[in-house]
Parts: C-alpha cells; structure tokens; sequence
C-alpha cells in the first residue's frame, strides 16, 4: 500500500477543523497508508524581524528534514509552485506510484512560509492558488484534495 505523509506546521486549534481533518484522514486510509504529521512553529517575538523569521525558518526546516521518510518524493506547498487541477493531482501522485517510489510526503509551511533550502530539496513545488489562505484551512483542502486524486484514481465517483 502507497504511503502519504502530510507534515503540516502548527496545531490545529479550533474544533470544527479538526473534526474535518479527522474525517478526510479516516477516508484517506481506505487508500493508502497516511500520516499527518504536526511540527511546532518556531515561536518569534510579536513584531519579529526579518532576521528573526529566517532564523525560525531555520529551525523548522532542520526538524522538517528530520520527519520527510527515507526515500519519499517530496513536494511542498508554496504560492510560486505550478498550479494543478485536481485531476492532474491525481495523474502526478499516479506517476509518482508508477516510478516505483513508495511514499510521498506533502509538507504545508508555517504562517511565515518556509526555507528556501525545503523548497529547493522538493521534488515538485505545488500551489494551492494565487489566493491566500488561513493555514488551518488549507490544511483541510490539502486532505480534500489528496482523498479526491486518490479516488480518481480508483474510479470513486466521489469526483464529478
């Protein structure tokens, strides 16, 4: 069974977010084998500075680099990264099962993004859109949204 990580940055706090992200978790593993992982930010001032973020950035990319599984494709979620449809989501992770890897890992950054070096390691950069998002809710259409490529892939007709 195909293995998916999602490292995510933060806690989910309110409980209207977690129920969905408990729910898109419980469907996903009728697919594949998942793990959600959730890391703790880097805790900055109030006011940080830039030098302060790109130290926190830092930290999280040492401890995300710690988490990404041996051998697993990696692909970030980052605003420059190509936009793809859900169907075209769901032929990438096909061609990603299809060259023989076992495992892919998703990472969503911190409210402050990510180091340039986690995105330059990633094997595909994704956007979500030019919209900007809350964190917590991205990470709910993120589960969406790998439960729908993995039930297009297996003909569900969960996608219309």
């Amino acid at each position: 069974m195909f293995d998916i990580t999602l490292i995510a940055m933060g806690k989910l706090k309110e409980k209207f977010y977690i129920s969905a992200a408990e729910e898109y978790k419980k469907r996903l593993g009728g697919y594949c084998k998942f793990t959600l992982l959730e890391l703790p930010e880097a805790r900055l001032p109030e006011e940080p500075s830039n030098t302060e973020i790109l130290a926190g950035l830092e930290k999280e990319a040492d401890l995300i680099f710690s988490k990404i599984p041996k051998g697993a494709w990696f692909c970030v979620f980052t605003p420059e990264g190509k936009e793809l449809s859900s169907e075209k989501l769901a032929e990438k992770l096909k061609e990603v099962k299809l060259s023989g890897k076992s495992s892919a890992c998703f990472l969503i950054g911190s409210s402050f993004g990510m180091a340039s070096r986690v995105k330059e390691k990633a094997d595909f950069r994704l956007s979500m859109s030019p919209m900007t998002f809350p964190h917590h809710l991205a990470r709910i259409m993120v589960l969406e949204q790998l439960y729908r490529a993995e039930a297009i892939q297996a003909g569900s007709k969960y996608h219309k």
